[in-house]
């Protein structure tokens, strides 16, 4: 069984609700866990799973956002549930966040392209997720900025925190490649108080983590485990 948790994002400086990221986890033997590997599960899981619940939202917030692979972009299925799920929460808006995986096929820019545009005609927006981890370096990322609306640094993909100036450097680079393009910045992974007062510090507006809400169970039914 595959189900979505909903996480806030959150515009820190005037203290407002800007939306919910989905995120796919698994019922196991352990209870609600993520996916082993996002490419794994079937496009028609993914299909269904995302119409059910987007029919489900009838949030007053600007935006719900889901995560696509590239494989997963280049999907007929998962396309086509996409334009249902943003016809459903009309007028909230799609956000698809780009996101990487070793396990996706070579598939280039040209290959994405069309998807890419269709999404941004339809109303969609794009954000390029995981920023500066992988393979999401900087000449990868500027291929893809005319097609983007936002861009996220995710605090969790490195193993040292925001007391490491090198960290700080990082957020601050992205935040200014960010804001002189015209795109919204999200870091996410603000775990605490203390990491709060740090991007207090750096000035980022847009944040997502535990400290300011941990994803919860969206049901689509009533027998949906909560654990």
């Amino acid at each position: 069984m595959y189900r979505y948790f909903i996480q806030p994002q959150l515009n820190k400086i005037n203290h407002t609700l800007i939306g919910y990221e989905l995120l796919m986890k698994q019922y196991t033997s352990d209870g609600w866990r993520p996916p082993h590997s996002f490419a794994s599960i079937p496009p028609h899981t993914i299909a269904s799973v995302l119409v059910a619940t987007t029919s489900k939202l009838a949030l007053k917030i600007g935006s719900v956002s889901v995560n696509l692979n590239r494989t997963q972009l280049l999907n007929e299925e998962i396309n086509h549930s996409l334009m249902r799920a943003q016809n459903y929460l009309r007028p909230l808006r799609l956000n698809i966040e780009l996101t990487e995986e070793l396990a996706d096929a070579p598939i280039t820019i040209a290959q994405m392209r069309p998807m890419l545009t269709a999404y941004v005609n339809r109303g969609m927006q794009i954000c390029l997720d995981d920023v500066g981890s992988g393979e999401n370096q900087l000449d990868h990322v500027l291929q893809l900025v005319p097609y983007a609306s936002e861009i996220k640094f995710a605090l969790q993909n490195f193993n040292v925190g925001l007391d490491d100036p090198k960290m700080r450097a990082q957020v601050k680079f992205w935040r200014d490649f960010a804001y002189q393009r015209g795109l919204r910045f999200i870091l996410e992974g603000v775990e605490n108080a203390h990491d709060d007062a740090l991007v207090d510090a750096l000035r980022v507006t847009l944040r997502q983590g535990y400290f300011y809400g941990k994803p919860k169970l969206l049901k689509l039914d009533v027998s949906d485990p909560d654990q």
